[in-house]
Parts: structure tokens; sequence; C-alpha cells
């Protein structure tokens, strides 16, 4: 079935190292995507007509453009248009990130119009600002609402990370491939077993993230 090629050399080793790439991509942009996604999320909750217009094409975009045109058009256009030299590593957090932030302001904007409007008023009464109102009253409500579809938004994004090897990132799916590619002749079943080791490296590193998802449901809830 093809698992012995895993045992083969360092290819198991390998394999690990290519999901080190891919989790390294998908935190880094998570990380940068919930920042900024609350930010947006909340700037778009204000109303204001010329930051609406500039946040709705934004999120037109990223729903319209596939993940993979995007990577293209950052990392050789970019090189191509502006001279800018990126990594295939940072061409893909930028993509990530912006696909993700304007995932996680959608987010965090229905959040947002989900909390009563009494919630602000009290707030006011109590002589809160709008930023304090934000940071101790709404914020922390928001969270809690947002973690289960935060947690698909994560899991989603460590997924979608093996698009990064049509531009030359070496993560655990091109690694995959390569072992297959070089044990054609010797091993021509090797393809299911090694992808089915890759599908359960994929599944054991989303598996906990879902885990803590419902830990902190059940934690908050009490």
């Amino acid at each position: 079935m093809g698992f012995e090629v895993l045992l083969k050399g360092s290819n198991m080793i390998r394999l690990l190292t290519g999901l080190l790439v891919s989790l390294k991509i998908s935190f880094v942009s998570v990380a940068i995507s919930i920042f900024l996604g609350v930010i947006i999320g909340i700037l778009i909750t204000l109303k204001n007509p010329v930051l609406n217009v500039i946040f709705r094409v934004y999120l037109e975009i990223v729903r319209i453009m596939p993940q993979m045109v995007l990577l293209f058009i950052v990392y050789f256009g970019t090189t191509k248009a502006l001279g800018i030299n990126l990594s295939a590593e940072t061409a893909s957090v930028i993509v990530f990130s912006f696909w993700g932030t304007a995932e996680m302001s959608d987010l965090v904007r229905g959040a947002l119009l989900s909390i009563p409007l009494i919630q602000y008023e009290s707030s006011m009464s109590l002589g809160l600002n709008k930023l304090q109102t934000y940071i101790y009253v709404i914020v922390p409500q928001i969270i809690r609402r947002m973690i289960p579809l935060s947690i698909n938004l994560i899991t989603r994004m460590i997924k979608t990370t093996s698009l990064v090897m049509m531009i030359g990132i070496v993560e655990v799916l091109k690694v995959g491939q390569q072992i297959i590619e070089a044990n054609r002749k010797a091993s021509p079943n090797a393809a299911f077993g090694i992808f089915l080791v890759i599908f359960m490296l994929y599944f054991l590193a989303c598996w906990p993230i879902s885990m803590l998802s419902k830990h902190l449901e059940k934690k908050w809830e009490n």
C-alpha cells in the first residue's frame, strides 16, 4: 500500500518538515487575520460611507478571486510589475492574511450586529467612551460568539495552504509528490499510503484546534 516508502531514508521526517512549513504559514496568517479582522470588522459597523465602499470592494474581491489566482498575482505579479522581490513564503502570508482578514472582519461584523443596542447605551451611561465600550464590553462578548466560526476559518486556512506548492514552496503535499515520483518504479502503489498519511497529518493538526474550541464553548457556557 506504499507505507514502506515512508520508512526509507528520511521520507517521514521530510513529510513532517513539510507540515511544519504549512503550519507556520497558517498560524502567522491567522494571527494577522484575527488582529486586522477585528479592527476592520469594527470599522465596518461604524457606517462611514467612504469606509463602507472601500471594505465592500475589498470583501467582494476576496469572495470572487480564487486564492490560487491571488497567489500568482502577488508572487509573480509584484515581481514583474513593481520590481519587488518577494519570497514565496512572504507572498503566501500576504495572500492568506488578505483572505483571512476579509473572512474574519465579516465574522466580527456579524457578531457586533448581534449585540443588543442596550449594551452600548448602558456602557455609555456608566461613563465609558466608545473605545472603552468596545474594549471592555463588546469585544469580550463577540470573541465568545465568534469562536466556532473562527475555528472553522483557521482549519480551512491550514488546509488551503496546500496551494502554496504552486509557487514553489516545499510543503507537506509537495514533499509527498516528490516521494511518490522518486519511488514510482520501486513502489508503484506508494501514492495511496503517502496521501493517507498526509490526510492523517492534516487531521492531527486540525483536531486539537477543534477540541480547544469545544472546550472554550463549554467553559464559557458555565
